[in-house]
């Protein structure tokens, strides 16, 4: 099992916090594509620690959006 250090995760990301979100997004949309057939995997590494390696690594480009809150009646 791969072991990724906070400083890793926060060094393409703003925080540590939000680079491991972005990794357990990133690995639900992975096993959703791999559940459709969309996505072939060769390796047989665990989806997250693909996805924690692609943080690591600066292959995921991602931007933030704010919450919509429910308008008010």
């Amino acid at each position: 099992m791969r072991v990724f250090t906070p400083q890793e995760i926060a060094e393409h990301n703003q925080s540590k916090y939000q680079g491991v979100l972005v990794a357990a997004k990133y690995a639900r949309q992975l096993n959703f594509l791999m559940f459709r057939g969309e996505a072939q995997l060769d390796d047989q590494k665990k989806l997250s620690t693909r996805a924690l390696e692609a943080i690591k690594d600066g292959r995921i480009d991602y931007r933030l959006v704010k919450r919509r809150r429910p308008e008010s009646e």
